[in-house]
């Protein structure tokens, strides 16, 4: 079974394991029954095998959608709700002197000189402050108002490149209310991304921090001709001299101030309407240049009255903690789900998230730990950090330490695969690695990539709480589907939301056919009021990316390759992207292959690549560190870090753990990487090879790596 594959290895001697077994059966006996009485857990394993979501008819790829909107398709929140600015209102009317958003103040600053001569910042952060409902709403109006001021009109474009704050989400309200069109930009993205889609909208003014004025607009601003002001949200920049002329740089603070003076009783404010366009969001885009996607106030109310239905109990006892780039579909939904049920949001970064985070000085406190969030959002690579960092620690472990993990690790999985709780467990052995997110989290939602099997079983014991794995695109307003958080099942994202529909297109030439069987399998089509008005100038590619049904219907076509479970849920199998043909006509998933890959203790991250001009895969591995340099002590290879990953010698001996790892998986011959190439340097958002979400960008990645392609397949490299 699956469970079986996963489960972890111990050296107990066999005599003293059948005694172990022995007590724990008699432990399970006596315990069970009034754990099922007490507990409610009957009610969880039936839902869990119920069916989900039902083909609204009986022909071939006939529309999936979820059991509680079968005959209609959920899009308003709250009645009367249909716009952005009316959905605030209402949470602030609702809960007016509750806190949302909270921010830690900074204590002290102090550089950090490594050993190896580099200067780290550290910083000692405070308590959280708040800003109730009604603050922020106010600080919003004013902003939204001062903005008029400045001169910006309703309809027009402004945009906003900046971290994830209290700022930011103020800011996006302000212009939800006044009708302007946000255009969201990661903080991540290299200047000439940035430039596109600076001059694409044609916006003259721009909120962004000090931080990122000076090290990322300073370079460029000269390159954006229409640009008249810059807004820093964190107080007064300090001015450069070579600043283009007519450019003028305002503080937020200031901008609220010019707001709150305004005379707009005679003004009638330009409220928008459902179909007006709320965001124009910028995909980090992992193929060529950053597309806007341009995603209405329907859009994203739709989406976020999908993801609401799937968190049971959500309201005011919730706090989330947002980390992620809130220009990233994912966050902004999630936060816009906590705002609209009166939750908590207190802001982090992935620098001081944890009390191990980058810039949190040693013996203080990082984030979580002080928040104590019960709801997160993450995405796979930083699941499958903490996955790695546990399974490290357990590896230092005394023998007695690492097997009775092993063996609590073991049973809650089995418990776990059969509906079960293991509440001793729980506060006994995984109390500890619980406490690393704070100790309270109730769910963690995961999206924007696929997430393995063992380490979304690895969060569901050791953080015990359901992982609610997700999938949607910024076409889709970050909605498509979530799985139910007593589906224990792994390696599914769940049902269709209850705002959309999902269908199965078939795709001849992967050779997958929504009439297959056991499971219809095809390109998934997400339809419903979620699916947004298409790409920002860019009339060819919305032509080619959406549809329209005779029944009006708007569908996206994601390019996922999907079958639907006899339940009602989603697997993804496959990407269109991802496929291609070897010399001799075997089709390779690369997704696949770096799939079964990747949560070896080997491999940080890597990226299998195959041309149809040759008959092999070969691949690029950033491999992990400490596991790289003890294999190589093994095997008697000294050098600098660099040596070793250059080493063909070193190649050999990582290809023998992938190929062994690979077959484990059940990958078959053709699908095995041949050769490859080991990268001493991590891949990074900055480093442009990966999107913000750390979705490989394939494109640049081989561009990157033309040399040691050609090397592998054997071509003269000058």
């Amino acid at each position: 079974s699956q469970a079986a594959k996963m489960k972890l290895k111990h050296n107990i001697n066999p005599v003293l394991l059948q005694f172990i077994n022995l007590v724990v059966l008699l432990y399970s006996l006596v315990t069970y029954i009034p754990w099922y009485i007490l507990s409610g857990s009957k009610q969880a394993i039936a839902k869990a095998k119920q069916v989900k979501a039902r083909p609204v008819n009986n022909k071939p790829g006939g529309a999936y959608r979820s059991v509680n909107s079968l005959h209609c398709l959920a899009s308003v929140l709250y009645p009367g709700c249909d716009t952005l600015d009316k959905v605030f209102k209402y949470a602030k009317t609702k809960y007016k002197d509750k806190k949302l958003l909270g921010t830690r103040e900074i204590l002290k600053e102090e550089d950090e000189i490594q050993p190896s001569g580099k200067v780290f910042k550290k910083v000692i952060l405070g308590k959280y402050t708040w800003l109730s409902y009604e603050d922020v709403y106010i600080k919003a109006v004013n902003f939204g108002n001062g903005l008029a001021v400045l001169g910006q009109q309703p309809k027009t474009n402004i945009a906003i490149f900046c971290e994830t704050r209290a700022e930011w989400m103020i800011a996006a309200q302000a212009c939800f209310m006044c009708n302007y069109q946000l255009v969201t930009l990661y903080a991540t993205l290299g200047g000439p991304a940035i430039v596109h889609g600076l001059n694409e909208t044609e916006v003259t003014t721009i909120i962004t921090s000090k931080e990122l004025m000076q090290t990322k607009l300073k370079e460029i601003v000269s390159q954006v001709p229409l640009l008249r002001h810059i807004i820093t949200v964190d107080g007064k920049p300090t001015t450069w001299s070579e600043f283009p002329k007519g450019v003028i740089v305002h503080t937020m603070a200031s901008v609220q101030a010019m707001g709150a003076k305004a005379d707009t009783g005679n003004k009638q404010p330009c409220r928008p309407v459902p179909s007006d366009i709320a965001v124009i969001m910028y995909t980090s885009g992992s193929t060529g240049v950053p597309k806007g996607v341009m995603i209405s106030h329907c859009n994203i109310i739709a989406g976020i009255t999908g993801m609401a239905e799937r968190i049971p109990n959500l309201g005011e006892k919730d706090i989330y903690i947002g980390y992620l780039p809130l220009a990233h579909v994912l966050e902004l939904s999630a936060e816009l789900v906590c705002l609209s049920h009166g939750c908590r949001i207190g802001y982090s970064s992935p620098q001081t998230l944890a009390d191990q985070s980058s810039k949190i000085k040693k013996g203080s406190k990082g984030d979580v730990t002080t928040l104590k969030p019960t709801l997160m959002a993450a995405v796979p690579e930083i699941m499958d950090r903490i996955y790695k960092n546990v399974m490290n620690k357990v590896n230092e472990m005394t023998s007695f330490q690492r097997n009775l993990f092993i063996l609590a690790y073991n049973y809650k999985m089995e418990q776990i695969s059969k509906g079960y709780t293991t509440p001793l467990c729980d506060s006994l052995i995984f109390r500890k690695v619980r406490m690393l997110l704070g100790g309270k989290i109730r769910v963690l939602l995961c999206g924007g990539a696929p997430l393995s099997a063992a380490t979304q079983r690895f969060m569901n014991i050791c953080f015990c709480c359901p992982v609610g794995q997700g999938y949607g695109l910024t076409e889709s307003a970050g909605a498509g589907t979530i799985t139910e958080v007593w589906d224990y099942t792994t390696g599914r994202v769940g049902a269709p939301l209850v705002c959309c529909e999902i269908k199965l297109l078939n795709w001849e030439e992967g050779g997958y056919y929504n009439t297959d069987k056991p499971y219809p399998r095809g390109e998934i089509l997400i339809g419903g009021q979620n699916v947004t008005v298409g790409y920002y100038k860019n009339e060819a590619r919305t032509r080619k990316d959406f549809t329209v049904d005779e029944n009006g219907q708007r569908w996206l076509h994601t390019g996922d390759i999907g079958e639907f479970h006899h339940d009602g849920c989603l697997k993804i199998i496959d990407r269109k992207k991802d496929l291609v043909k070897l010399q001799a006509g075997e089709y390779v998933s690369l997704g696949k292959v770096e799939a079964a890959l990747k949560n070896l203790p080997l491999v940080d991250n890597i990226c299998a690549y195959a041309s149809s001009f040759h008959s092999y895969v070969i691949g690029f591995v950033v491999p992990n560190q400490k596991e790289l340099a003890e294999l190589a002590r093994k095997k008697g290879f000294k050098g600098t870090w660099e040596e070793i990953c250059n080493s063909p010698e070193m190649e050999k001996e990582v290809l023998k753990v992938l190929a062994e790892a690979a077959m484990a998986a059940n990958l078959e011959k053709f699908e095995i990487p041949v050769k490859i190439r080991l990268s001493p340097d991590p891949w990074t958002p900055e480093t442009g090879l990966v999107t913000d979400a750390f979705k490989l960008k394939r494109k640049e990645l081989t561009a990157f790596y033309q040399t040691d392609i050609d090397r592998m397949y054997g071509k003269n490299v000058k």
